[in-house]
């Protein structure tokens, strides 16, 4: 008998960790998006606010992180990773899961339709700030899906 309770807490055991592993393992995995984002942005952030000349090619290459990091970002919030690794993940994700599948949507297409727009300068400037409300459609002041992108981009310093 006493074999017997060892090897079943030691199942439950082995369970746990294996769970939570897989949470801790979507947490960084969205957080590496999340970093890939910031990165692939930073360039035509730059370019946006004036503090860095306008180069198409990485306008494009930025455009094209978004969107690729944008297919995988849904699939990185399983039931399993609500909390743990330090998470900022707001809860509304899971309680509202078809609003943020289409804010997530929103940002991928807002960044196809952008890199198809964007040719110059000019056409930067007129759909580049679309890009930007549309990161905004997940980083709200309150009741969004995440921190503000100011306290999101302080913690991917980290």
């Amino acid at each position: 008998m006493m074999l017997r309770t060892i090897s079943v807490v030691a199942a439950i055991a082995v369970g746990a960790t294996a769970v939570y592993a897989q949470n801790l393992d979507a947490i960084q995995k969205r957080r590496e998006a999340m970093k890939n984002i910031a990165t692939g942005g930073r360039a035509s952030f730059l370019m946006n606010k004036g503090e860095a000349p306008f180069d198409l090619e990485k306008v494009q290459a930025g455009l094209k992180v978004y969107q690729t990091e944008a297919e995988r970002f849904k699939g990185l919030f399983p039931d399993d990773s609500k909390t743990g690794g330090n998470t900022d993940a707001s809860p509304k994700i899971w309680q509202a899961r078809a609003d943020f599948n289409a804010a997530v949507d929103t940002f991928a297409k807002t960044a196809k339709d952008a890199a198809s727009a964007i040719k110059d300068e000019a056409s930067f400037k007129a759909a580049y700030a679309a890009v930007l409300r549309s990161c905004g459609g997940c980083h709200k002041e309150s009741d969004g899906f995440a921190p503000t992108l100011a306290e999101s981009f302080k913690k991917l310093k980290q």
